[in-house]
């Protein structure tokens, strides 16, 4: 059995902070366990046990624990340590998160912190606050390590080595021209087992990829994933680099990306957490709402112009539902497939077209076999348990059929078209497609259900 087994570090760190020994002793069991169960444990910690942890082990560790917690706990549990304890702690962490916790303070209590800290942190986090937070230079860091190009492969190693102390991310290391700029990279593997006499400069891969800093994150994110790098150099308008990209950063920006997406397809303007305010979360939500509500009002009209057929078929209101909700579930899926396309920039107009006409035979063949589920099961319903004649019976249900293929092909069609048309008119696809194509869905699926029982039942079988 695996020594770990069972083990459960975080409640075993917990009972060490509430054990009576000496702080000598105390940091010597705790920097037996790792950075992230040490995040872990202080999550079920009280206040008091937390900032008696925060003086035992020494601020490098302690900013390597905080590494591994969101920024929202972060911010929390900085707030528990004095001023000048925020301000070591932060100087050791990477200057991204530093600058977003320094803005979720006010202006007074930032400017004494900044005091605080080190001229070289300072630097760094002044020029990562310079960029927007759609911006890459908002998520890179400042942990890497250059070298010059010309260096033969000792000086190279030693130039590492001086660097390494102060810098964690040196799995790969990004060669440079001697006037600076970004020339290529090279792993530290093949660093290592390089013989002295080799030429260092052969070592580099000059293909290797790079963003700039001021490029928007959306613009080149299906890019960056396409590489499976530890890290992307980012580059100023100089071709300098300032700072680093993450392969960890890359997956916080794509869980980001996509949980904004997510809210944005409910009709949210951003994404919420279980800290914002009542009031806010309102004035989010409510002007998509009132919205909804005007393309209700508009569905509704049009089910009042069949309000005859209604009234002369009733047992037609006990299908609506059906009806509707298919049509909605079809489009949903089309909408998430296409915004999900659409995040990649390099797709071209003929793979959408192609992704139209996939979604499109999609919706109808789906809509076939349920058209014609609905038929016999609707049909067996209806006589059965409402009691209609045979043929009254299988008539409603037809209409139900065909309504149901024709709603899901358009629905298909609509959940994909609409959110290009909006990325072509440069609106996100996201935040204006996920109302329009309910109500375009339900408008569809209206008429396509009345219409067919008003021709059918009214005119044709005279019902």
């Amino acid at each position: 059995m695996p020594i770990n087994e069972n083990r459960n570090f975080s409640e075993e760190i917990v009972s060490l902070v509430r054990g009576k020994y000496s702080p000598a002793i105390l940091r010597e069991k705790i920097e037996d366990y790792h950075e992230n169960s040490i995040a872990d444990a202080l999550a079920l910690m009280t206040v008091a046990e937390r900032q008696r942890l925060y003086r035992i082990i020494d601020t490098e560790m302690l900013a390597d624990v905080l590494s591994y917690v969101d920024d929202d706990v972060l911010t929390t549990y900085l707030k528990e340590m004095s001023t000048s304890f925020q301000a070591k702690i932060i100087s050791e962490l990477d200057s991204d998160r530093t600058v977003d916790f320094l803005k979720s303070l006010d202006k007074k209590e930032r400017d004494t912190i900044i005091s605080l800290m080190d001229r070289s942190k300072m630097k760094e986090v002044a020029m990562l606050a310079t960029f927007d937070e759609d911006q890459i230079g908002s998520r890179m860091t400042t942990d890497f390590i250059t070298v010059r190009k010309d260096l033969t492969v000792p000086e190279a190693m030693k130039a590492l080595i001086s660097e390494a102390a102060d810098n964690d991310n040196i799995t790969t290391i990004y060669a440079v021209n001697q006037d600076g700029t970004f020339y290529g990279a090279v792993s530290l593997k093949d660093l290592i087992i390089a013989r002295k006499e080799d030429n260092f400069e052969s070592l580099i891969t000059t293909s290797y990829p790079f963003v700039y800093a001021k490029e928007e994150i959306d613009s080149c994110l299906e890019w960056i994933k396409d590489y499976s790098e530890d890290s992307i150099p980012a580059l100023d308008d100089s071709n300098h680099i300032i700072g680093i990209l993450t392969s960890q950063e890359v997956v916080d920006i794509v869980d980001t990306e996509l949980g904004e997406d997510y809210a944005k397809l409910g009709g949210l303007s951003a994404e919420e957490d279980l800290e914002e305010p009542m009031k806010l979360s309102v004035r989010k939500r409510l002007p998509w709402l009132i919205v909804l509500l005007l393309l209700g009002m508009v569905v509704s009209s049009v089910v009042g112009i069949f309000e005859k057929v209604v009234a002369q078929v009733t047992v037609l209101m006990l299908f609506q539902s059906m009806v509707l909700d298919m049509a909605g579930n079809v489009g949903t899926q089309s909408l998430a497939v296409t915004i999900r396309v659409l995040m990649d920039d390099t797709v071209k107009t003929k793979q959408k077209l192609a992704l139209v006409w996939k979604e499109g035979r999609i919706g109808l063949t789906n809509g076939v076999i349920l058209g014609a589920a609905s038929f016999a099961l609707a049909g067996l319903y209806l006589h059965f348990a409402k009691t209609e004649p045979w043929n009254m019976a299988f008539t409603i249900s037809a209409c139900i059929a065909i309504a149901l293929v024709i709603a899901m092909f358009v629905s298909s069609l609509v959940g994909t078209v609409i959110p290009m048309f909006f990325k072509k008119v440069g609106v996100d696809p996201a935040v204006a497609s996920g109302p329009l194509i309910t109500t375009l869905n339900d408008l569809t699926a209206v008429i396509s259900y009345y219409g067919l029982a008003w021709i059918l039942l009214i005119n044709v079988m005279h019902y």
